[in-house]
């Protein structure tokens, strides 16, 4: 049967333990909807119904669709001029500008006048709401939000704050999305984690970069001259092609019998990609010059044992 989330009843613990002397009552804020009540936030996965707007419309929804309720009703309040409509008000801006603290919700239902009622909708998909709102305020939440625990409370923290008089703590920024190097092809414009590795791995090969994590015409340029240096298109990005050869070097000299190092390594994996087994060592010997010979035979290119530009260029399809 639905429940009501831990992070949501914090949530509505803290604003009664504030505003209950001020007339907020308990039976105002409500995660749960009633017995009867189906369909939306206040239902949790037993009392959803076919093509349920708070599943079916984000993915964060549908991932986190559990028994929990992934919404909060607040009632009529009054503290220090602060209302329920200044507090609604409030809210919508900061959702609207992006705060950091309120990127786990979906929409916000309320009445700014007490005779209109509004939606604000990250999604952009309703804009209205029915004439129950104009006593109280809904706050649907992502439903993955309820489902991973996340700490709800530091946007309803920042706003009694307010209502008390104390300074305003800052919300905290969003934390940056880590990249790893390799979770997707790079180019001019783009930055991040990944970046700056792909920079220290290029000043490596003899590029002089700053590591700044800012993929710009600099990164572009030295990107472009490792690929014509290691037989490859220089289109400037950084993709499945280019990535193995700036790692391993693979592609920057001809290889035959005698060569070691980490290209070796990256041949005799393309070798066992293409069906000609062998082991990646790092040894040119003699099972790597046989392999070799036998996929230059299979693909009809001059049979010498020797992996030089037309042979690389064909283990890299």
């Amino acid at each position: 049967m639905t429940a009501a989330p831990q992070n949501l009843r914090t949530v509505r613990t803290l604003l009664l333990d504030a505003l209950q002397p001020y007339g907020l009552h308990p039976l105002s804020v409500g995660i749960v909807g009633d017995a009867a009540h189906r369909g939306g936030y206040h239902c949790g996965s037993d009392r959803v119904v076919t093509n349920d707007y708070s599943v079916h419309e984000s993915a964060r929804d549908k991932a986190g669709l559990t028994i929990n309720a992934s919404a909060l009703d607040i009632g009529q309040f009054f503290r220090n001029g602060h209302n329920l409509r200044t507090f609604s008000v409030w809210l919508v801006a900061e959702c609207a500008k992006g705060a950091p603290d309120t990127l786990d919700i979906r929409e916000v239902i309320y009445s700014p006048d007490g005779a209109t009622v509004k939606r604000w909708d990250r999604l952009g998909r309703r804009s209205s709401g029915d004439k129950s709102h104009l006593t109280h305020t809904h706050i649907s939440f992502f439903r993955d939000a309820t489902k991973a625990g996340r700490d709800l409370s530091p946007l309803f923290r920042r706003y009694l704050a307010i209502v008390e008089g104390k300074p305003q703590p800052a919300p905290k920024p969003a934390p940056k999305p880590v990249t790893k190097l390799g979770s997707r092809q790079l180019k001019r414009g783009m930055s991040g984690d990944d970046v700056r590795e792909l920079q220290t791995m290029l000043n490596a090969r003899g590029a002089k970069l700053a590591v700044d994590g800012e993929f710009g015409p600099k990164t572009e340029n030295a990107v472009k001259a490792f690929q014509r240096l290691h037989m490859l298109n220089p289109n400037g990005e950084v993709g499945g092609l280019t990535l193995p050869a700036i790692r391993t070097g693979f592609g920057r000299r001809v290889l035959r019998a005698g060569n070691a190092g980490s290209d070796v390594a990256e041949l005799q994996r393309r070798l066992t990609r293409h069906g000609f087994k062998v082991d990646a060592d790092g040894e040119f010997g003699p099972k790597t010059k046989a392999a070799t010979t036998a996929f230059q035979r299979a693909r009809k290119l001059k049979v010498d044992g020797i992996a030089g530009k037309q042979t690389i260029t064909a283990l890299r399809k």
